[in-house]
């Protein structure tokens, strides 16, 4: 028994198709969302999602954060910023790494709310750099 999976963007829906599994970057750790699970919605970091047919990886998307909401029968991720884990532009996400680290250190460091956004883009740009990376 499938389970449907809809993948989207700000721009568009990257994936709607039924696979038999689809593994998450949670925010607490990786996560599976399979057919029959108990409903849940569940924060999302920065990293690969993973769709699997038949005990295999068939597609990886990278996903910058965003939600996932998953019942018995669909997952549904809303991504800040989705794109297939082959279509990652190493060039692009160090430049914005490297924009994000100089905010960092240009930061006032007493403002914490500011710096946990900071924190948090740059952990996701590492993770996109890291997925792309793999995909070479």
């Amino acid at each position: 028994m499938p389970i449907q999976i809809e993948i989207i963007s700000p721009e568009k829906v990257l994936v709607s198709r039924e696979v038999d599994m689809v593994v998450m970057p949670g925010a607490e750790g990786d996560i599976a969302a399979m057919p029959e699970r108990a409903p849940m919605m569940l924060l999302l970091r920065g990293g690969v999602v993973s769709l699997y047919e038949n005990d295999a990886v068939t597609d990886r998307f990278f996903v910058g954060g965003g939600f996932a909401d998953m019942t018995a029968t669909r997952c549904t991720i809303l991504a800040d910023k989705a794109e297939p884990v082959s279509e990652i532009s190493i060039d692009n996400a160090t430049a914005t790494l490297e924009a994000l680290t100089e905010a960092w250190d240009k930061a006032d460091k007493t403002d914490i709310s500011r710096l946990d956004v900071l924190q948090d883009k740059i952990l996701s740009v590492r993770a996109e750099i890291e997925a792309g990376s793999s995909a070479s």
